[in-house]
């Protein structure tokens, strides 16, 4: 299996992306929008904080197998995805 490498790049729409290096065609692995209230808040330290914020994800998808139950019935899943709120 070949190495995947990524870049984040900010977009024409200005948004940031995470994408393959390698493939300027397809969806972006991860998309990043700050409204205009957010990018006045962060006074041009948008990008500064797409990397935090790409970086952060990446990790927390590497510890996530740790803690997957692989046992778990599929529709649980699902049910549990719907329900679920972040704060």
């Amino acid at each position: 299996m070949s190495a995947s490498f990524f870049e984040i790049v900010q977009l024409k729409d200005g948004d940031y992306a995470l994408r393959r290096i390698d493939d300027d065609e397809s969806s972006p692995l991860v998309r990043i929008s700050f409204s205009s209230e957010a990018k006045d808040m962060l006074d041009d330290r948008e990008m500064g904080v797409a990397k935090a914020m790409i970086a952060a994800g990446i990790e927390a998808a590497g510890n996530a197998g740790h803690d997957v139950d692989w046992d778990e019935d599929e529709s649980d899943r699902s049910s549990a995805r719907s329900s679920h709120t972040l704060h």
